[in-house]
């Protein structure tokens, strides 16, 4: 048996092993790369090494932007933002039967997108609707699990974190521009595909709707709105024209959030502080999570972990189809216990050479791995949207999975259509020339 294969074995059973023993997923990462190279005598010190790659793996420029979309995240969540949001979305679509299931996936679609976060839509749609809700009927469980799917929605409508992580770990070959107009259209489909299963099930329950609100009414929530809004258009549409990086994108994302919440007098200047401590937290963990996993992506590369499997794959499963089945089963099975940082920093650089050598484009690729990935942070055991979700609904994870399983199921779906349609992943880009 080669040193490689010896290296791959303890890599995978020192992981594992480490997650099962409930050590938290960034250290598991950087303690299974430091055994790992322990045992290749042929090689430099190991902690020398992995501290290195662990320091160089987030010297990158175009990282900036996550701390600063964290941070305007943090001051719209403060800043009434999501009110506002939930407000338009009530008077746009309240009146269908389960209205109130629609106007929280439409809030936490617009939400996501705006702070780029699933865990603060949650947090944000769900603690506002929640108990409206329950007083309208609605069991809290089926309430929980719309607005944990829903939530997953911000992750592909751009801007996304989860997005420039991916074009950070495709090593160039997908441009964060090219996947944030990307993910209009997947994130789109999820919402739409959400909506179809809670119509199913507003129509079997006999689900209550909201009074149909007057063009007035909705015409003053939607100018009540339109700043909100108008923030996607700013940072979206200046990366695309080239206004600007994606970086410079967030700086003004922060910088447009703090007016925002000032010009609606809902943001005080003794809310910066608990808002600093929180982005700082959320930064320092994410970022932990980035350098060892970039550590650990340096270590299959050094290993030739991407091309073995690309060889193996293409060799062994004729059917590209079926090659492409094996990759989300995949995926999926690995987001259930990993956290949607490592997941694509460390799988991104193993699978991507495969998909290319079928003749899948990166940027579709994004859009699959991180719609894969968005199923996992909904499942147990690790799903912290799950866990974040259910918390704020106050009902046990346990209940939740039963009314969430049909809106898996649906995210699932538009999962293997994304696969295997690509114009549905590049058509706006090709359009916009970000892609030939």
């Amino acid at each position: 048996m080669s040193i490689e294969t010896i290296s791959i074995i303890v890599l995978f059973i020192s992981f594992m092993g480490l997650l099962a023993y409930g050590v938290p997923v960034a250290y598991a990462i950087g303690i299974s790369t430091t055994i790992t190279l322990l045992i290749n005598i042929a090689y430099m010190p190991a902690t020398t090494t992995v501290s290195q790659r662990m320091t160089t793996g987030i010297d990158n420029f175009a990282l900036l932007a996550i701390p600063f979309f964290i941070l305007a995240g943090e001051i719209m969540n403060r800043g009434g933002i999501a009110n506002r949001l939930i407000d338009f979305a009530k008077s746009l679509i309240g009146s269908l039967p389960g209205g109130l299931a629609y106007v929280n996936i439409i809030s936490a679609m617009l939400f996501g997108a705006i702070s780029g976060s699933a865990i603060a839509a949650a947090s944000a749609i769900g603690s506002t609707l929640t108990e409206k809700m329950a007083k309208d009927g609605y069991p809290r469980e089926f309430s929980a699990a719309v607005n944990i799917s829903a939530s997953t929605t911000g992750l592909l409508i751009p801007p996304s974190n989860v997005l420039i992580i991916f074009a950070l770990a495709s090593g160039g070959t997908a441009s964060v521009a090219a996947l944030f107009i990307a993910g209009y259209i997947p994130g789109l489909l999820v919402g739409l595909a959400i909506m179809f299963m809670v119509y199913l099930y507003a129509r079997k329950k006999g689900l209550p709707k909201e009074e149909r609100v007057s063009f007035k009414k909705l015409f003053i929530d939607f100018k009540n709105a339109i700043l909100s809004l108008t923030l996607l258009v700013i940072v979206v549409g200046g990366i695309v024209a080239g206004i600007f990086t994606a970086t410079e994108a967030a700086a003004i994302a922060v910088v447009y959030a703090v007016l925002l919440g000032f010009v609606n007098k809902e943001l005080k200047f003794a809310d910066f502080r608990p808002i600093l401590l929180r982005s700082a937290k959320t930064t320092a963990i994410v970022m932990f999570l980035i350098s060892t996993s970039m550590a650990m992506s340096w270590l299959f590369s050094f290993e030739s972990i991407p091309q073995s499997l690309t060889g193996f794959l293409l060799e062994s499963v004729k059917n590209p189809l079926l090659v492409l089945l094996f990759i989300n089963i995949t995926l999926l099975v690995v987001g259930t216990f990993m956290d949607m940082t490592p997941a694509v920093l460390i799988f991104t650089p193993i699978f991507l050479p495969v998909v290319m050598a079928l003749g899948m484009h990166p940027v579709q690729f994004g859009m699959v791995i991180v719609l894969n990935l968005c199923i996992g942070v909904c499942t147990p055991p690790v799903g912290t949207l799950l866990f974040v979700g259910s918390g704020v609904a106050k009902v046990p994870v346990t209940k939740v999975i039963k009314p969430l399983l049909p809106l898996l199921a649906a995210m699932t779906t538009v999962l293997l259509i994304l696969t295997y349609v690509p114009e549905l992943s590049l058509w706006l880009p090709r359009v916009f020339g970000l892609i030939d």
